[in-house]
């Protein structure tokens, strides 16, 4: 298996939900606060098509660096307000950037986030750049946003998952429980 993430949410393409739904693929959303403020039940239908919301900070800050108290208000306040948006709290964190430091561990496990994830492979106007090798590998994480050749990106992570033997899968599905 290998996990299509999607991250921030500032262009909501209409196709976004088709290729959800007639793929039956479950992708893992990180969100960003400021991107999906403008139209939230855009991510609600997305959720309902099989797309899990996670946490990605309020305003995709520089975080490493930053102090406890600048972190925990984008990182605890992403996971508060997307709980209050979606009725269920994330338990998973992106930093932006993917730019972190010990803070920023410390503040998403305070803030009850079970775990931070990275990528190995990224996808942007429908190529994918790998960060070791030319094929997607078991348990690898492809990162891919909300933007406008969304469609794009979509076909080309799962015709690159599809390439590697590979099916997509959820992280959560993965994560193990709490306890």
């Amino acid at each position: 298996m290998a996990f299509l993430t999607i991250d921030d949410g500032w262009v909501k393409r209409p196709e976004a939900l088709e290729l959800l739904r007639e793929s039956g693929v479950k992708v893992t959303l990180f969100l960003t606060i400021n991107a999906i403020k403008d139209n939230p039940d855009y991510f609600k239908q997305l959720r309902d098509a099989g797309a899990d919301i996670q946490a990605h900070t309020l305003t995709h800050p520089e975080l490493k660096g930053k102090s406890y108290d600048f972190q925990r208000r984008e990182i605890c306040g992403s996971a508060d307000q997307l709980a209050t948006l979606y009725g269920q709290r994330p338990t998973l964190f992106r930093p932006p950037f993917g730019d972190k430091d010990a803070t920023t561990l410390k503040v998403a496990h305070d803030c009850g986030l079970q775990a931070g994830f990275f990528w190995k492979e990224t996808v942007d106007k429908g190529i994918v750049r790998y960060q070791e090798g030319k094929t997607v590998k078991q348990g690898d994480i492809i990162l891919m946003h909300f933007r406008d050749r969304f469609v794009d990106d979509f076909i080309a992570a799962l015709q690159a998952i599809s390439a590697a033997g590979l099916t997509p899968a959820l992280l959560t599905d993965y994560m193990p429980a709490k306890h």
